[in-house]
């Protein structure tokens, strides 16, 4: 433990990242039975994950960027004043009652505008579907909101753990809710695909127990908060919540946030083009990837950046912060480049486990049924395009968040509108040029070009900001890793086989359960070949990726 580490600290970090794993699992869990329950790549399964996707974009795009920017630095500085930031906390919170509640209300009541705006191309009956579970789901804005500031005061008085495991319950509400409809209503089937068949009943326990879960994950926190024994009450005024003193950084950010989430909206409305192309196929379309199949792709690709490329993140962050503000550019250099080399040990070997196991894991969430496997299928190539971008991704994030440790958000904003308005040019072009049925594929191409991409422009604007921090030293490590990859996915694919991954119905593609032993088997032959090759190949950057694990063993220093 450093001197700076206190065990405090340290324990707050680990009941934090605790409730994280614990959340991304049940979370997995919930998608798995959402498509036993309404299937993968099927009518049901995009119309509902339209409308159960849209209250938390439009939450970010309109009111989420203003709690994370504006408003949080002002909590944490409020906490120091002698009320303890009661005064300014009742405010905030009557605040947000007012306009997230005002949003909300008019979200709610333009639920049918909204369904027609970002849907394409859908049928009558879709668009109804839509606009009920739209008006089910829609009034989940309010309780991100709720959840957001809360959770920012809880953390600004130190009661981190809360917040992180707040998600936890609105999970297993989630699953609960998912078990009990396949209890009602069965498990899925091309015969109940139908739009026009669907009632009243399902909808209110599908969606309404979905919404129910985004409530209980914002009112828990509502005890937490009475502890803190501020002596909350109704406070009303803008003045002095601190608009004024957060500055052109906050705006730059808000602006990012703003043009990011309005080009995923208008994705999401070029993806839902496929539900209605795959009416007229056999069995269902079943191998016609949708929204659910393009938003599941993501979560899972997402998951080697967000268990380890986030934590290094938010540990380097630090470094550059105190690095800038000392103007010491030698350190920036030095952060930047042993940062991106570090994180590059688990997304490149991310990047291998999911191009291999992309089918099985496609298994985990194609629910059940005859068109699973296809549903699998078409699934695991939506991911494994998007896998191979996944390193990129990264290196693009983490030389984000240089310009934002110098407290410039003006450089991102620039990146951001580049990346997004020229996507979202191809991608209206791309919709144009290519039938319905495979629109989602080419949405996970250009995601997976401009990610590559994204690398190149920042790589520009950090080498024109601070010269030349080592890029040929981090491609030479990059190419090494690229080595081990290709060797560990090898062994892999070898075992896979064996394992019947490559034909239909073999045993590692056979059931859930069958898939979750064949990622197990194969994931820990490539880990293990992965390791021995890096050793082999003398990558010093493995010492340092795991010395932060290898430390707090007992024994070590």
């Amino acid at each position: 433990m450093t001197e700076s580490t206190t065990p405090s600290t340290a324990r707050s970090s680990a009941i934090m990242a605790a409730g994280t794993m614990v959340s991304r699992v049940l979370g997995f869990v919930r998608t798995s039975l959402l498509a036993v329950a309404i299937g993968a790549n099927t009518t049901m399964g995009d119309i509902f994950e339209k409308a159960n996707t849209i209250p938390n974009i439009i939450y970010l795009l309109l009111a989420g960027g203003i709690f994370n920017v504006v408003l949080v630095p002002q909590i944490i500085k409020a906490s120091d004043s002698r009320d303890g930031g009661a005064d300014f906390v009742s405010r905030l919170l009557s605040l947000t009652l007012l306009v997230l509640g005002g949003i909300t209300v008019v979200v709610v009541a333009l639920a049918g505008p909204i369904i027609h705006l970002l849907t394409k191309d859908w049928t009558g009956p879709m668009l109804q579907l839509g606009t009920a579970f739209a008006l089910w789901c829609l009034p989940q804005i309010f309780f991100y909101g709720l959840y957001a500031v809360v959770g920012q005061v809880l953390n600004a008085h130190d009661r981190f753990g809360w917040y992180m495991w707040a998600p936890v319950l609105n999970n297993v509400v989630a699953i609960a809710t998912l078990v009990l409809y396949i209890a009602m209503f069965g498990a899925y089937t091309p015969a109940r695909g139908n739009p026009e068949l669907w009632t009243g009943t399902q909808t209110a326990v599908l969606a309404g127990g979905t919404t129910l879960g985004i409530v209980l994950q914002a009112l828990v926190l509502l005890w937490p908060l009475k502890r803190l024994g501020l002596g909350l009450r109704p406070r009303f005024g803008w003045r002095g919540m601190g608009f004024a003193r957060t500055g052109k950084v906050a705006l730059w950010t808000l602006g990012t946030m703003v043009v990011g989430n309005s080009a995923y909206l208008l994705y999401g409305a070029l993806a839902s083009s496929a539900t209605a192309g795959r009416l007229a196929l056999a069995n269902g379309g079943a191998t016609v990837p949708g929204e659910y199949a393009l938003n599941t792709a993501q979560l899972i690709a997402l998951l080697p950046h967000s268990v380890f490329v986030l934590s290094v993140a938010t540990v380097l962050f630090n470094q550059l912060s105190r690095a800038q503000a000392e103007n010491d550019l030698d350190e920036v250099r030095h952060t930047i480049n042993s940062g991106l080399r570090i994180i590059g040990v688990a997304t490149v070997f991310g990047a291998a486990v999911l191009v291999v196991l992309g089918g099985p894991l496609g298994r985990l969430f194609a629910g059940s049924g005859p068109s699973a496997l296809a549903s699998a299928a078409t699934l695991g190539q939506v991911l494994t395009i998007l896998a191979a971008g996944l390193p990129f991704m990264s290196i693009y994030f983490f030389l984000n968040r240089v310009f934002y440790a110098e407290e410039d958000a003006r450089t991102p904003l620039i990146m951001q509108s580049i990346l997004s308005g020229s996507c979202v040019v191809l991608a209206l072009v791309m919709a144009r040029l290519v039938p319905a049925t495979v629109v989602v594929y080419g949405l996970a191409v250009l995601f997976a070009v401009f990610n590559v991409l994204s690398v190149l422009l920042a790589h520009y604007f950090t080498r024109r900001r601070l010269g030349d921090y080592g890029a040929g030293e981090v491609a030479g490590t990059y190419i090494r890793l690229g080595y081990a990859a290709l060797g560990s996915g090898a062994a892999g694919a070898g075992v896979l086989w064996l394992l019947g991954g490559y034909d239909d119905g073999g045993f590692a593609m056979r059931s859930i359960l069958t898939a979750m032993v064949a990622i197990a088997v194969v994931g820990t032959v490539m880990a293990a070949a992965y390791l021995l090759l890096l050793k082999l190949l003398r990558v010093r950057e493995l010492n340092d990726f795991l010395a932060p694990v290898l430390n707090r063993l007992p024994g070590r220093g």
